[in-house]
């Protein structure tokens, strides 16, 4: 299906551009949350039309974001949940939850707007980006830790997971090999 962009939309177009996307991204995406218009005769000269208005807006919408990214780039927030001595999570950290810590925290974040490719499912730190607007991004640092503690602790660089892998492998090993290093035994 060829559609007219409103707006940039990332990886298919910038404003204006007549492109060719599959038919169920048009219908179930781009024409429900008004980023295209099917292109024929007429939606090409309502575009040109109004298309003076379309650049404002998205100039106004673009001034927004950068307001938004001034302050919220570079910052850290720190999560606290329940995990393993290794630092295997018990849960995760989705995109939703971002989503509500930054609404919580004052700024106007959407879950679709939080670029997570897979749940986090590890403490420590890790960084996600925030697509404000099709040209503007930020990238937060999430802390996630056990405990406010270890979330400073981390925040200064320590890794806390460390000293669990090595207890991990000196008992691997030790299952392996007995005290004069020969092979123990499978029973």
């Amino acid at each position: 299906m060829q559609v007219i962009l409103l707006e940039r939309v990332a990886k298919l177009g910038a404003m204006g551009e007549t492109v060719r996307v599959r038919d169920g991204f048009a219908r179930n995406f781009l024409l429900p949350q008004g980023k295209a218009l099917r292109a024929t005769k007429e939606n090409q000269a309502k575009f040109e039309k109004e298309r003076a208005n379309l650049e404002v807006r998205n100039a106004e919408r673009r001034k927004d974001a950068d307001t938004v990214k001034v302050s919220l780039d570079q910052r850290s927030f720190v999560v606290v949940r329940q995990a393993a001595e290794t630092g295997q999570l018990y849960g995760s950290v989705s995109s939703r939850d971002i989503a509500d810590l930054l609404t919580e925290a004052g700024y106007t974040v959407g879950r679709s707007q939080v670029a997570l490719n897979t749940p986090i499912k590890e403490i420590g730190l890790h960084s996600v980006e925030i697509v404000l607007h099709p040209e503007v991004s930020a990238t937060i640092t999430m802390n996630i830790a056990r405990s406010e503690d270890e979330a400073k602790r981390q925040a200064t660089g320590e890794d806390l997971t460390a000293s669990a892998r090595e207890e991990t492998f000196v008992r691997e090993v030790g299952s392996v090999m007995d005290e004069e290093g020969n092979d123990r035994e499978e029973l």
